[in-house]
């Protein structure tokens, strides 16, 4: 099986992200790390880059809101 791993930086937080080939569509999630949470949910795109932007969007929405939250 190939992988296909991207990092994005947000909210000064780093995430790997992997995608993976799942039937005819790809699924990105968090790479799983030492000491780090994975209980995120997939996402699933058309191409690896679609699948790892969807997560990314999703993520960069989470910590906006747990910031705003924080005010």
């Amino acid at each position: 099986m190939t992988a296909h791993c991207f990092q994005h930086t947000i909210g000064n937080q780093a995430y790997q992200i992997e995608v993976t080939q799942v039937s005819n569509r790809w699924r990105a999630q968090i790479r799983r790390m030492p000491g780090m949470s994975t209980a995120v949910m997939p996402f699933y795109g058309a191409t690896p880059d679609e699948a790892a932007d969807q997560l990314s969007q999703w993520l960069s929405l989470a910590h906006n809101r747990q910031v705003a939250q924080s005010d």
